[in-house]
């Protein structure tokens, strides 16, 4: 019987004690809680710093492409894109219709013309195709009286040859006027007495912006299309 008492009295002490235990304090479970309050925002959330995201303090930049090439241009030289107005048809009371394109035209000695023949009476005007200057008043065995003309940018020459004479009063470096007379249609030079004409020519300049060196263009395009 004193056995019996004990054994009862034993189990009674061991479910009092497994009932006073909080499970709510186990590891697994105090973890979890840790976590939680590192998660959960805490109650005065209004006032609390808002986090920002690392996409926002960390954006991501998108790959730089190079711009697209530019395209090249196969089009051909024009002094009209550099000029304005353009170029005034040298010869007075010359129009458009008027001129020929000898610029490829044969020449003594395998030369090419490299210019353009207006024909004219002797003694008619010439005149400055566009602003700019007197350069050079020359004499040559094939141009006979010549006017070398820069432009105001010093970038094209302007060439007048076989001309029977200057305006009076011509000098070099003087200002000149687009369409300002400036001598005479002629023949001087290696130019026929019986075909007068003026010999018009126009050369880009180098560096060196040398009157006598130049490569030439084609003036025919550039004054049959400025209409005179």
């Amino acid at each position: 019987m004193r056995y019996l008492l004990a054994l009862i009295a034993a189990v009674i002490l061991g479910v009092a004690l497994y009932r006073g235990i909080d499970i709510s304090r186990t590891p697994d479970r105090e973890m979890t809680a840790a976590s939680q309050a590192l998660t959960v925002p805490p109650a005065n959330a209004s006032s609390a710093v808002n986090a920002t995201p690392l996409e926002a303090t960390h954006p991501v930049v998108p790959e730089m492409l190079p711009p697209p090439a530019l395209p090249i241009s196969n089009a051909p030289f024009s002094l009209r894109e550099k000029t304005s107005p353009g170029l005034l048809i040298p010869v007075q009371g010359k129009v458009a219709s008027d001129l020929a394109d000898t610029f490829t035209d044969a020449r003594s000695e395998g030369r090419l013309h490299d210019a353009i023949d207006i024909m004219a009476s002797a003694g008619t005007p010439v005149l400055a195709v566009s602003d700019g200057h007197v350069e050079k008043l020359f004499y040559s065995e094939r141009g006979g009286l010549t006017i070398y003309q820069f432009d105001p940018q010093r970038k094209y020459a302007y060439y007048y040859a076989h001309l029977q004479g200057y305006v009076a009063g011509l000098a070099e470096k003087q200002p000149l006027k687009r369409g300002q007379m400036i001598g005479y249609v002629g023949s001087t030079g290696n130019a026929s007495p019986d075909a007068p004409h003026l010999h018009f020519a126009i050369f880009v300049l180098g560096a060196e912006r040398r009157w006598w060196e130049g490569t030439a263009i084609n003036p025919y395009p550039l004054l049959a299309s400025s209409g005179g």
